[in-house]
């Protein structure tokens, strides 16, 4: 048995959903979409697992965060979906892909065919027994990655109430469920192996900041040093961990966020590999033509940067899936992915965004007291990365501007005291027209004009050109 469809969206995170909003407003036709996923429910703002769906009053529940409603956008619940025709293929795992042949396998035998594959299969969390260290079936370690582990999480929270967390892991998940257990009034100890939270992107006084601001709120931190193995009672549940420094703490409830891997397995022999993903061109197509890959899956070309990346944020998978799908529908029309990174947390009272790229040197802005203050990171003098922690709307999209446009930086003291200053003068700024090229392939000289000139040079051409047609037009009709 199979079935055929036009396009076939693998994966039912994030980024599939915000893709069959964009098929729907191209004009896909009823029946020619699907999507197939593992989950047993239709695609969902992910983010909200760490962050509203952990809090202990008026938590985040489904169908409350279906895609879109991250971005302001149609909230498609399943009714959306069979509204619009589009074939939901749920708690379905697909064992094996053919692209040559255009098909797939699932684990209950069936084959779906299709003219145009759409992977957005996302990534998995890595387990600690990649890391040498069991115990990750016992009920009281968690991970948080889809619904099933954030029911999870809240079951074991709710069982543990004024106890002891311990969360391993100082990035994105780590230190959003750190925050999110102790609104639940629940005692955390938080461990990493950096010497800060948050490595890949904080600098040390930033980092210094939101330590403090966690230690107020009771969460503590142990640097420097990893899980090892885990204490268990009779009845297989963790009591305490061993960490490598030799300490031991007590744990009714463990949360690893160790970080993720891209489910690309099916593809291995198939695509194009790079940076861990699938390597996809500007217009987010793979080394197969009928092929195109999106989210954290997709490693992309990144034209500020000049280099290929895998960015591994919903910003990204909601923006490229939407890029994607407008290459498939509108090939002529579509241009290639220009992608600003983008990053961006809330936790507790706390509200940051990040643009653009954490390399260079960093110069730090503004009121750590007031609790506004960011900063620009510089390389080969000019201005490459933007961060702000407390800012205005107006705020934000004034560094997301200027880091898009890479003004140049002379005085790293100066930039230091204008601060946000820099970018809001930077963002208003009227950007110069790009300049016409209008050489001659005789000629190497090449003028800059404003375009109305060219609009009056046209004018008269064509004004040249009718008058001639008219006399050539008159004479014929003369002779006949």
């Amino acid at each position: 048995m199979g079935r055929a469809f036009v396009y076939v969206i693998l994966g039912g995170g994030v980024a599939a959903g915000y893709a069959a909003l964009e098929f729907t407003r191209k004009g896909v036709s009823p029946g020619e979409l699907c999507i197939i996923s593992e989950e047993p429910v239709a695609p969902y703002e992910r983010p909200a697992l760490s962050k509203g769906f952990l809090l202990p009053e008026s938590p985040a529940r489904l169908p409350s965060f279906h895609t879109c409603v991250g971005a302001n956008e149609e909230r498609l619940t399943p009714k959306w979906y069979k509204e619009h025709g589009i074939e939901l293929v749920l708690g379905t795992r697909v064992k094996s892909v053919d692209v040559r042949r255009k098909k797939l396998l699932t684990a209950t035998g069936e084959t779906i065919s299709y003219k145009i594959l759409l992977i957005a299969t996302g990534a998995r969390a890595l387990k600690l027994e990649e890391f040498g260290v069991d115990g990750s079936e016992a009920e009281n370690v968690c991970y948080l990655r889809d619904l099933a582990d954030a029911n999870g999480l809240v079951n074991v929270m709710q069982s543990c109430s004024s106890g002891n967390a311990v969360v391993i892991g100082g990035g994105y998940i780590g230190m959003e469920c750190a925050a999110s257990l102790a609104i639940n009034k629940i005692n955390v100890t938080l461990v990493f192996p950096e010497v800060h939270c948050m490595a890949r992107l904080f600098t040390p006084k930033i980092a210094n900041y939101y330590e403090e601001y966690y230690q107020a709120k009771g969460v503590k931190f142990v640097k420097g040093t990893v899980l090892t193995s885990f204490e268990f009672d009779s009845s297989g549940k963790v009591m305490a961990v061993n960490l490598r420094d030799g300490s031991q703490l007590p744990a009714d409830l463990v949360v690893v966020g160790i970080g993720i891997r891209p489910n690309t397995s099916l593809f291995e022999g198939q695509l194009t590999l790079e940076k861990g993903g699938i390597k996809v061109n500007g217009k987010m197509q793979t080394s197969n033509d009928s092929v195109y890959a999106v989210g954290d899956v997709a490693a992309f070309p990144v034209k500020l940067f000049g280099e290929t990346r895998r960015l591994e944020h919903v910003d990204s998978a909601r923006k490229s899936a939407k890029h994607a799908v407008a290459a498939i529908m509108e090939p002529k029309k579509s241009g290639e992915f220009d992608y600003l990174p983008f990053f961006y947390s809330r936790v507790f009272g706390l509200s940051w965004q990040f643009y653009g790229d954490n390399v260079g040197e960093a110069v730090h802005f503004g009121d750590y007291l007031s609790g506004t203050f960011g900063a620009y990171w510089i390389s080969k003098g000019h201005l490459v990365g933007s961060f702000l922690e407390g800012g205005t709307k107006e705020e934000y999209e004034a560094i997301a501007k200027a880091t898009s446009l890479k003004p140049p930086v002379e005085d790293l003291a100066e930039l230091g005291q204008q601060g946000l200053n820099f970018a809001l003068t930077i963002s208003k700024k009227p950007q110069p027209a790009l300049p016409i090229d209008v050489s001659h392939s005789t000629s190497g000289l090449v003028l800059e004009k404003p375009m109305y000139a060219w609009y009056a040079a046209a004018g008269v051409v064509l004004a040249a050109s009718i008058a001639g047609f008219a006399y050539w037009y008159g004479r014929r009709r003369r002779r006949w």
